[in-house]
């Protein structure tokens, strides 16, 4: 954007915040606030308030953002425009995206739409479930990919694919001997679990909940916080464990696992997750068609192995 001071002021606008904003567009805090105070004497008046450590709009700085949307949002569709008549595909991409597709999932497709399109810049942001959406919500991204249900009616969602759950012990655990495992059955092992707000801890408890199983009587040992966290648990005998079959193709191989498919089977749905009322850039939709066609492809689509 020719104005950068524009584009800085409606971040930290946007997000309240000096140091989130410099996170966000990976600038220092002293030149974020360096280009918010050119924009402050431009106008010569004060567009922030600042009183105990908070800021919060002056009246001119609402009217600012208010213009530095229209403006930010004409850009793009403008950017947009001249891309298509071009061919040229450029420009930023935020993405957030939950533990488990941050880490298993989006590397391979993020490395491929980068040898597509080599002059967009794609940033990720990694957290779970819960705060992917919240940063969906406060527009610090463009676009998230979910595990877990969306139940924000001004998000839209959009579905990828879907993912298969299974339940993962120590080679020799007793579960070896069975062709599947009942949710009645986990109770009878103590269990390790994602942590509140994982998409993968939800859809376990809400099928757990769909078996009449009271999920209080799961004999939880640990939560935690990622993938590799819980894979590392069960490898050490802490429990048993329900995770994406995705996460775990590299320890069936070695044998430094099992895994039992569910009885009745789990599958997950991954969901793309978008402003409603956003404009949605060029280089966003081509992205959603780019990684809509792979995952239909061959992302997810692999079946459980057996071997001990």
């Amino acid at each position: 954007m020719a104005d950068r001071r524009l584009q800085v002021f409606h971040t930290v606008a946007r997000l309240l915040s000096f140091t989130k904003a410099a996170d966000t567009l990976h600038m220092t805090q002293p030149a974020v606030t360096f280009q918010v105070k050119q924009l402050e004497e431009q106008f010569n008046t004060r567009l922030f308030d600042r009183t105990h450590n908070r800021i919060s709009l002056t009246e001119a700085g609402m009217v600012v953002y208010e213009y530095s949307e229209r403006i930010i949002s004409l850009y793009t569709e403008m950017s947009n425009r001249v891309g298509e008549m071009t061919g040229d595909l450029r420009g930023h991409l935020l993405i957030g995206a939950s533990t488990t597709i941050a880490e298993y999932m989006l590397p391979r497709l993020l490395g491929d739409f980068k040898m597509k399109y080599p002059d967009v810049q794609v940033r990720l942001h990694v957290g779970n479930t819960d705060k992917i959406v919240h940063m969906i919500e406060d527009n610090s991204i463009d676009l998230g990919l979910v595990e877990g249900v969306v139940t924000n009616k001004s998000l839209a969602t959009l579905k990828c694919c879907m993912d298969s759950m299974i339940v993962i012990a120590q080679p020799d655990h007793a579960l070896g001997l069975h062709e599947s495992v009942s949710a009645q059955e986990l109770l009878d092992y103590p269990f390790v679990s994602r942590e509140e707000g994982s998409g993968t801890r939800e859809v376990t408890m809400e099928y757990l909940h769909q078996a009449g199983i009271d999920t209080e009587d799961l004999h939880i040992t640990m939560e935690l916080g990622s993938p590799e966290a819980v894979k590392g648990a069960v490898e050490g005998g802490l429990g048993v464990a329900i995770v994406s079959e995705a996460t775990v193709l590299k320890e069936l191989a070695l044998g430094t696992l099992l895994a039992r498919p569910l009885s009745p089977a789990l599958a997950r749905p991954y969901f793309f997750v978008y402003q409603k009322q956003k404009f949605r850039s060029l280089v966003m939709d081509e992205f959603l068609e780019f990684a809509k066609e792979r995952c239909s492809k061959d992302m997810l689509a692999m079946p459980v192995r057996r071997e001990v």
